[in-house]
């Protein structure tokens, strides 16, 4: 581990919600939860006047419901948080080389191998700035955990929020562990925190006193390993600028269980067909053909077949999945479906599918994508499917978004990101001067993103070695 913080760790707060509440003025200082709407639809993001009522990431949005009535419920612009995501990211990329995003909303950056960074004073300016400059560009607040590891460098940002800035100072690492629950720790989730709980170890400082060997006997030799190695906060992994990408997959969830077999055959083929755009559009292939269906009672089957070589053809994929999916019991009916391709390479090898039947070659279909995989099917055209939250342009009120919907209506609140809270009106869902919009800037003029970083002053000489 090294002897400086120089790993810096950004989390945006409240990502999703925090972008709506900063697009749409009515929204600001309020209760916000951005997800999936449907029955069966769960919480992405809740902002943090949501949080105050026990609303969190993960929930199903019916239990958010019960918790919040009140809240502003919107689906997700996917769009839109990839575009500022690309923002923040162009930000941490003027800092070093070396970028790790773990998600839209998150990522480790090496502030040493960027020659940003050298001791604490140095990495708290660039902390600093950095969360300065991503306001001026975004007008949204990030959290930054500044640390000798990336686990420690984590943990300071989660300390740190919201809109704040930690740093853990090499040497005091231990002292601060200690008190913490084990759940602060990464990789302990709820069925390990409840397997130590119940061997009467509550703190981070507690698994340390356990000593090694008991960790592997409790929790098996790779976990207990790792575990007591994170308790005395040892961690040298490196941030790693690219990740490899293990598989690619897709999954719908539907708001009513599917009895018929046909129909879980035909979403099945849809899926298949949609893994494959994906996967086409990444420039890979797959050997491993996965298909995953959850059931009524809420269990969880996954099935995988893997074949002679690596493919991208729809028909190979589609045909696997439904083999895959005749041994699958559906009795009772089908909540949630996927299809995913593993083993992935950067090249085909068509000629070892001769069992695709009629051949390579055949167009996938060029059905729209959704946004996201996840969210539950509409019944309805998507053309004329309202969505809350989304974005909308009247030829006469000008862009809004839309409230809600329902029984032909559909309310739209008009107002900018720039401007005050706007006006309400209702409209027919039919109405031809009602269309759907795309997303504006948060900003009205961004600035130009800044020229990587200077340090403030030179670094000490380096002894020469040998």
């Amino acid at each position: 581990m090294r002897s400086a913080p120089t790993i810096l760790h950004l989390d945006m707060d409240a990502f999703y919600a925090s972008v709506e509440q900063a697009s749409k003025p009515s929204l600001r200082g309020k209760a916000v939860i951005v997800g999936g709407l449907g029955p069966r639809g769960v919480v992405a993001t809740a902002s943090y006047e949501a949080r105050v009522h026990g609303v969190h990431s993960a929930m199903p949005m019916s239990q958010a419901r019960r918790l919040a009535p009140n809240a502003a419920y919107l689906v997700p612009r996917f769009t839109l948080y990839r575009s500022i995501s690309d923002q923040v990211m162009a930000l941490l990329r003027a800092l070093s080389p070396l970028v790790e995003p773990l998600s839209l909303d998150e990522a480790f950056v090496d502030l040493e191998a960027g020659g940003t960074a050298w001791d604490e004073r140095s990495a708290r300016l660039v902390g600093a700035k950095l969360r300065a400059d991503i306001r001026a560009v975004t007008g949204l607040t990030g959290s930054v955990g500044l640390a000798a590891s990336k686990m420690l460098a984590k943990i300071a940002s989660e300390q740190a929020k919201p809109d704040g800035l930690v740093v853990i100072e090499p040497g005091t690492e231990r002292a601060m562990l200690e008190p913490m629950p084990v759940r602060t720790l990464p990789g302990v989730g709820p069925a390990t925190g409840d397997h130590l709980r119940r061997a009467g170890i509550h703190t981070v400082g507690e698994i340390a006193e356990a000593g090694e060997d008991e960790l592997v006997r409790l929790l098996g030799k790779a976990h207990g390993h790792a575990l007591y190695a994170m308790a005395l906060a040892r961690d040298d992994r490196p941030v790693v600028a690219e990740r490899e990408t293990k598989s690619v997959s897709v999954e719908d969830t539907y708001d009513v269980d599917i009895h018929d077999r046909v129909r879980v055959g035909l979403e099945v083929q849809r899926l298949a067909d949609r893994c494959v755009r994906r996967l086409r559009g990444a420039g890979l292939s797959g050997r491993t053909i996965v298909l995953k269906v959850r059931r009524y009672d809420f269990s969880t089957l996954t099935r995988s077949e893997t074949l002679r070589g690596p493919t991208d053809d729809p028909t190979v994929v589609r045909e696997a999945a439904a083999r895959l999916l005749d041994s699958v019991d559906t009795t009772g009916g089908v909540r949630l479906l996927g299809v995913g391709v593993s083993g992935l390479a950067d090249y085909t090898q068509e000629d070892l599918f001769a069992q695709a039947a009629g051949g390579a070659g055949e167009e996938v279909a060029e059905a729209e994508e959704s946004e996201s995989a996840s969210e539950p099917r509409p019944e309805v055209p998507v053309e004329r499917r309202w969505s809350a939250g989304h974005d909308v342009r009247h030829t006469e009120y000008g862009h809004g978004w839309v409230q809600g919907s329902g029984l032909g209506r559909v309310t739209v609140r008009f107002e900018t990101p720039g401007s005050s809270p706007g006006r309400v009106k209702t409209f027919r869902v039919d109405d031809p001067a009602l269309e759907a919009a795309d997303p504006l800037p948060l900003v009205e003029a961004p600035p130009d993103l800044p020229e990587p970083m200077r340090p403030p002053e030179e670094p000490p000489p380096r002894p020469l070695e040998g």
